[in-house]
């Protein structure tokens, strides 16, 4: 009835379509690309609730660190020191740039009398002696706010770190400042040849996953477009078949971005990569329809009859396929990032299109284009068996071996799955060829790290800060800390206390330590502060009431998981070492350690659903409680042996490989479904026995699963070449994933269904 429908109706439906397309894909004007690395997280997020409040009670922390790294290997060269002065002074000029730390413009005390003298350590560093820079090099290499934060230990390497307050008015800003600082960088690198400089921070990780995308856009679509035409044109050979695909494609994705714009969406760059899928995908349920077409064509039936006849032998594997892949795409909204449900519904939106235009515009295209094709008459030779009906009668032979030993070998692989492991590194989110990775890197084997833990220490009144008794116990943490390992530098107050203590008690050592009086430490403090240019004040440090400090701990290369452990026994220590003072800890660090783990168990929550949910569409679809259940068995099989390979190869459990359960699913169930229906087609109207059916299953599908497997491979093995390695991890397990669902639906289910389906 459908197939009649559409071919009588052919250019009311194309009509129509083009119609419901056009006023779909509209809404791309208004599309627009998030660059924020805080879009990974929902406003719900505890941890980005916790970074934004200590954001607001302090300065920002997002910044652009420029690492300056010297051919000499000496950052106290009168020419390196220039270099950094040099670059001090220009980065204020950056935009939004609303404070600079460096070695040269650190506030350096020192007592006069009885007064305190407060200046920038280096001051003209052209016209500096020997013996000034030998005082130089002794305090900065003794000074803990310095120490690992603007300059190395060893002092062979020195920052400027530039503080950036984003109004976050456009999605331009990043771009502007990163920009600038580039060309600062390289201005630097031209006046001084000897010194290279590398450009890391969060505003530069932000930057990242903009230009990750656009290089994506760039160089792996269109790889991916020429794939699919050509494997379209060789597996079809007519171009009014490939023509019908290239409109399919480009309605599906460009619907699907429309709708997205439409309800404000936001690309980002993870989500950025749908329209690679969507065009798989979509190529996958065209492939099914015209192969079947032009094989009736091929054998003697006209046009419309062989369009009907497709229609109708695929009309309900379609559906189903498409069904079970928007299942899987829909419960990635079980994800606690933001990018990665946009990925789904954007997908699921493309699978929907696609669906509709496989059903209805597809045959009625076909119905009024050209097709051309050679009649050829089957032989019944068996010399003229295809490749696909030889496996099909090798594995009708040898059912039992191939039941036997493809059982062992799944329950052997995927007992290395249990050595994969919920991990994360958000510097690894990126590889190596990207400049943001390579500087954070070079940072972390050279001074300091981009992972940090900030603590927001409240003393619980007006001017608590300045008690001796908290003071004390802010020391003892501090001390604690940097007696942990992980630990490179920790940036607290009750340094400056000290310093300000001994620079009152005439520069003394034996008064490096803190004031023992609240008015004493009270009136350093605000000499101090009344003597601190404008941009370098203590906001950074303590909020307006002086009832909350800040204490950054910067840490050195560490995993997701070694964060979160080195937070809880951070925690552990304020518990029980200061129990009645109210404590926050956020940083990009921890909002990203968190999401993976929490990302990783909610997905799993959503896998689990999803699975309940095919199963019970499965068993209506075919009627049949035991052809449902057999489904699930070749379907769950490919993603226990993938995770099994992944364990061996990586072993990292990171936010892209957490969704891929259930993507792929969804994508392994449609080869399944579409031979289970040929399948159940020879047994119930056909009234053939399991092997014979077995056989027409092969013979009518399989053609169709290489062909669409095929494409769904390269799509996703395509998209594993990303230099954004969320990308790309999940789609080179994707194509293991799909690649394994292929092989056991030509080798496991059907001595499978010849073992369970007897009757």
């Amino acid at each position: 009835m459908l197939a009649s429908f559409v071919s009588r109706r052919r250019w009311w439906i194309i009509s129509l379509t083009l119609f419901i397309i056009f006023s779909s894909s509209a809404g791309i004007k208004n599309l627009n690309f998030n660059n924020d690395y805080r879009a990974y997280f929902s406003q719900e997020n505890p941890q980005l609730q916790a970074f934004e409040a200590i954001q607001k009670t302090y300065n920002k922390s997002d910044n652009i660190l420029f690492i300056l790294k010297p051919a000499g290997g000496n950052v106290f060269d009168p020419m390196v020191l220039q270099a950094i002065y040099q670059l001090t002074t220009k980065a204020w000029q950056l935009p939004f740039s609303s404070r600079v730390d460096s070695l040269t413009n650190f506030q350096h005390t020192v007592a006069d009398g009885d007064e305190l003298l407060v200046a920038d350590l280096v001051h003209d560093p052209a016209s500096l002696t020997q013996e000034q820079i030998r005082s130089i090099k002794q305090v900065a290499l003794n000074e803990p706010m310095l120490v690992d934060r603007v300059i190395s230990k060893s002092g062979h390497v020195s920052g400027v770190n530039v503080t950036v307050q984003l109004p976050e008015k456009n999605l331009k800003e990043t771009v502007e400042v990163v920009n600038q600082a580039r060309q600062l960088a390289w201005d630097i690198e031209g006046a001084y040849p000897e010194i290279k400089v590398y450009l890391s921070g969060v505003v530069m990780m932000s930057n990242a996953f903009v230009e990750s995308a656009l290089n994506d856009s760039k160089t792996l679509i269109p790889v991916m477009y020429a794939i699919v035409l050509a494997v379209a044109l060789l597996s079809l050979r007519s171009f009014s078949a490939v023509f019908g695909v290239v409109l399919l494609i480009l309605f599906s994705i460009t619907a699907a971005l429309g709708v997205f714009s439409w309800f404000g969406g936001v690309l980002t760059g993870t989500s950025a990569v749908s329209p690679t899928i969507i065009l798989t995908i979509a190529v996958a349920d065209s492939i099914h329809l015209l192969a079947n077409m032009l094989h009736y064509m091929r054998i003697g039936y006209r046009k419309r009859k062989a369009i009907r006849r497709s229609l109708r032998a695929n009309f309900q594997p379609i559906l189903l396929t498409n069904l079970t892949t928007m299942v899987g795409f829909i419960t990635m909204n079980f994800s606690d990032a933001p990018p990665l449900r946009d990925l789904g519904n954007i997908s699921a939106l493309g699978v929907a299109f696609a669906c509709m235009l496989t059903i209805f515009f597809l045959p009625a295209l076909m119905s009024v284009l050209p097709v051309k094709v050679k009649v050829k008459l089957k032989s019944k030779d068996e010399q003229n068996l295809s490749n696909l009906n030889r496996l099909s009668l090798f594995v009708i032979r040898h059912r039992k071996v191939l039941l036997t030993a493809n059982a062992l070998i799944a329950i052997f692989v995927t007992s290395f799955a249990s050595m994969n492991e919920l991990n994360d590194d958000f510097v690894k989110y990126f590889d190596e060829t990207v400049d943001f990775r390579r500087a954070t890197d070079f940072l972390n084997e050279n001074m300091g790290g981009i992972d940090s833990i900030e603590f927001s220490i409240h003393a619980g009144e007006e001017g608590g800060i300045n008690e001796p008794d908290f003071l004390q116990k802010l020391e003892r943490f501090s001390l604690w800390l940097k007696q942990q390992p992980e630990v490179k530098n920790v940036n607290i107050i009750t340094d400056i206390f000290k310093r300000l203590n001994k620079n009152m008690h005439g520069d003394d050592p034996a008064w490096y330590k803190l004031p023992d009086q609240r008015d004493l430490a009270a009136q350093y403090l605000l000499t101090y502060e009344m003597s601190l240019p404008y941009g370098l004040d203590l906001n950074n440090q303590i909020n307006v009431d002086k009832s909350a400090t800040r204490v950054i701990v910067t840490l050195g290369k560490l995993n997701s998981n070694q964060i979160l452990a080195v937070e809880s026994r951070f925690n552990e220590w304020l518990r029980q070492n200061m129990p009645e003072a109210k404590t926050e800890a956020a940083s990009t660090s921890l909002m990203f350690a968190h999401i993976g783990k929490r990302n990783s168990e909610n997905m799993i929550l959503g896998s689990s659903f999803e699975l309940g949910v095919i199963s019970f569409i499965l068993i209506v679809a075919f009627r049949s409680l035991r052809l449902g259940l057999i489904s699930l068995i070749p379907n769950l099989v490919p993603m226990g042996v993938a995770f099994g390979i992944w364990g061996l190869i990586d072993g990292q459990i990171s936010l892209g490989i957490s969704v891929v359960a259930s993507i792929t699913f969804g994508i392994v169930v449609d080869d399944t479904v579409h031979f289970i229906s040929k399948y159940r087609r020879a047994r119930v109207e056909l009234r053939k026995p399991s092997p014979v059916a077995v056989y027409y299953a092969s013979s009518s599908a399989g053609e169709a699963l290489w062909i669409t497997t095929m494409i769904l491979v390269s799509g996703f093995i395509v998209l594993s070449f990303s230099h954004f390695t969320v990308n790309s991890g999940m789609g080179l397990l994707s194509a293991i994933t799909i690649s394994i669902g292929l092989f056991m639906d030509m080798l496991f289910l059907p001595p499978l269904l010849m073992l369970l389906d007897k009757k």
